[in-house]
């Protein structure tokens, strides 16, 4: 496999960004901060507010260079692409791959692989971390249970299977979530997986977070030119981003599940800050919801290593790699998926 090459994250909302001669020129206040050539880059990814002159937008234009716009919580806005455009060709493969049940069965059993792994990972670390507190041989036949559904996985030859090993992986995990919550146990129990709407605060919380995860992972995949609507995992349904909820399959528990338990853990957020409706579904209140988001926020300006890159990279940019590996895959440019392991 090759490696990902040279793609220009800009994160700094006061940025603004012009060329000089062949060179992309990132200025802030009128003080170059950042010059790279721009053959050097495939893409450009501005956060926030960012600028950028009509220049600079031609030349990415001309070398085939895309320039996205996101806001600053993610979520797409627009791409200045050149007259010809690859997008086309990637999404009508992209369209063919999703046909194939050959195809969509290897990158689904990618996606629902390094869940499970995740997964495991994060009960693992509780386990090691908090061996005095919590039920131990719970928590091992669990994480035992979880790394032995990676023979089944493999050997998973349809969508079906493939979803059924996912479920009974989930069930298992969510069956020891609880173990997770070191403070505040009587006020946040899982007592199963719900939503539409959930039913405690728990739920409400996981599902609040995988909404921003959905947002933040359609955003990546439309930045890198794939249809967010087309899946290999997830059925096509109208208004469904079924690649969305592919690729979040793998960053859930590291991005999701881990900060819900921080919140709890650390008292961020108390059982106050949740409503309980007349219906039974369970909100969060709006200052709950704001520290949620702060908490979010903070979280993607973490610094990782991506274990396929080798790279220190944010955790908000995760997604993006992601999507932009996948992309690259489906153009032929690496043998396959590498999906995100967190170690």
């Amino acid at each position: 496999m090759r490696r990902l090459l040279n793609t220009l994250y800009v994160t700094m909302p006061d940025a603004y960004l012009a060329c000089d001669g062949e060179n992309v020129v990132i200025r802030v206040k009128d003080e170059t901060k950042f010059r790279v050539p721009v053959h050097n880059l495939e893409s450009i990814i501005c956060f926030g507010f960012a600028g950028a002159s009509p220049k600079l937008m031609y030349l990415c234009s001309e070398r085939g260079v895309a320039l996205s716009f996101l806001t600053e919580y993610g979520k797409f806005m627009g791409r200045v692409t050149g007259g010809i455009s690859g997008n086309v060709l990637l999404r009508r493969a992209q369209y063919r791959w999703a046909d194939d049940p050959t195809v969509s069965a290897r990158l689904a059993r990618r996606f629902i692989a390094a869940k499970i792994m995740n997964s495991r990972a994060l009960l693992h670390r509780l386990r090691r971390d908090h061996k005095e507190t919590v039920d131990s041989l719970a928590l091992d036949k669990a994480i035992t249970w979880l790394a032995g559904t990676a023979d089944r996985l493999e050997k998973a030859g349809n969508g079906d299977v493939i979803r059924g090993v996912e479920g009974e992986a989930a069930q298992v995990y969510f069956s020891n979530f609880n173990q997770l919550i070191l403070s505040q146990k009587e006020e946040f129990y899982l007592f199963n997986r719900n939503r539409r709407p959930p039913t405690d605060r728990i739920n409400a919380l996981l599902s609040f977070l995988y909404t921003l995860l959905a947002h933040d992972v359609t955003s990546a995949i439309e930045s890198v030119g794939l249809d967010p609507q087309v899946g290999f995992l997830h059925r096509e349904r109208p208004g469904r981003p079924s690649l969305a909820l592919d690729i979040m399959e793998e960053l859930r528990p590291h991005f999701a599940d881990r900060l819900a338990v921080t919140l709890i853990n650390r008292k961020q957020i108390s059982a106050d800050g949740f409503v309980v409706k007349e219906n039974g579904a369970v909100i969060m209140a709006e200052d709950t919801r704001k520290e949620v988001l702060t908490a979010w926020q903070k979280r993607k300006l973490e610094e990782i290593t991506h274990p396929y890159l080798e790279e220190k990279i944010s955790l908000g940019l995760v997604p993006y790699v992601q999507a932009l590996l996948l992309a690259r895959h489906i153009r032929g440019d690496i043998e396959d998926y590498p999906p995100f392991f967190w170690k």
